[in-house]
């Protein structure tokens, strides 16, 4: 066969040994992308890329367009839905507090924390029966990104998000916060009494979104989604607990190991 390709016997050899190292580069990085969709079953390729160049380095890295043309050719690449459902109750006599965070960039962590609440279905009698949701309230910190409080509960009631930031006070310890402002939207369960009263107990200021638009909180609004339709994302859930079980192991892997490109990381 050589003879008859003019190519030496050397040549042939060499030749088939960067075929088997192109197959077994492929495979490693399948095997890869699919050990952390695990985790996170619905992170993008540029986080994918970035956790699999920062963990083997640039020289024992594929290229990028060749990691991107491998999730093509092995279907990896994912599909985000949009769907929406509201977790939002403007409609209370409860006072309003303005929006202090317009143009603010926190520069330092305990500057600015974010919350919210967004929905997670279940399905008690198997994915052939009707779904129900539970609700999942969440505490940012603006500088880190870093999740630092969570409850997940089964009804809109705001003893959810009061957990979520009970949370978030304990991450900061004995630590004077006087300079710290939280924001959120203008639901029911932010603007309650009980919640506004623990904020101010704190000396924590108050500052509420002036509309339903969802870039007047949208780190909260990223995060939310990033937990639902990344970390979460295809996954089937029969109850409750097992909907905080997967918080935790979710939030334990954003906070921890997933990259995040706003902070350069």
């Amino acid at each position: 066969m050589c003879r008859l390709l003019g190519v030496s016997k050397q040549a042939y050899y060499k030749h088939v040994d960067k075929v088997m190292l192109k197959v077994a580069e492929e495979a490693f990085v399948v095997e890869f992308v699919r050990g952390i969709r695990q985790k996170d079953p619905g992170i993008g390729g540029n986080k994918l890329w970035l956790m699999y160049r920062n963990l083997f380095g640039e020289k024992r890295s594929v290229g990028y367009n060749r990691f991107y043309d491998i999730l093509e050719r092995y279907a990896l690449k994912v599909r985000k839905r949009k769907r929406r459902v509201s977790t939002t109750d403007s409609r209370h006599n409860f006072p309003l507090y303005p929006n202090l965070v317009k143009n603010l960039i926190p520069t330092a962590p305990c500057q600015l924390i974010v919350s919210d609440i967004t929905y997670i279905p279940f399905w008690p009698q198997g994915e052939k029966g009707e779904n129900d949701f539970c609700y999942l309230s969440l505490v940012t910190d603006c500088y880190t990104k870093e999740i630092i409080g969570y409850s997940v509960g089964d009804t809109l009631s705001a003893q959810y998000p009061q957990e979520a930031l009970e949370m978030a006070l304990g991450h900061y310890g004995e630590r004077d916060l006087p300079e710290l402002i939280h924001h959120s939207d203008r639901g029911v369960q932010y603007a309650s009494y009980a919640y506004t009263s623990r904020l101010k107990d704190n000396h924590i200021r108050i500052s509420m979104t002036e509309s339903g638009n969802p870039k007047d909180n949208a780190v909260a609004e990223r995060v939310n989604n990033t937990i639902k339709n990344e970390l979460l994302k295809g996954k089937k859930f029969s109850g409750i607990k097992q909907v905080r079980d997967a918080v935790q192991a979710a939030v334990d892997f954003y906070n921890n190991e997933r990259p995040h490109l706003s902070l350069g990381a």
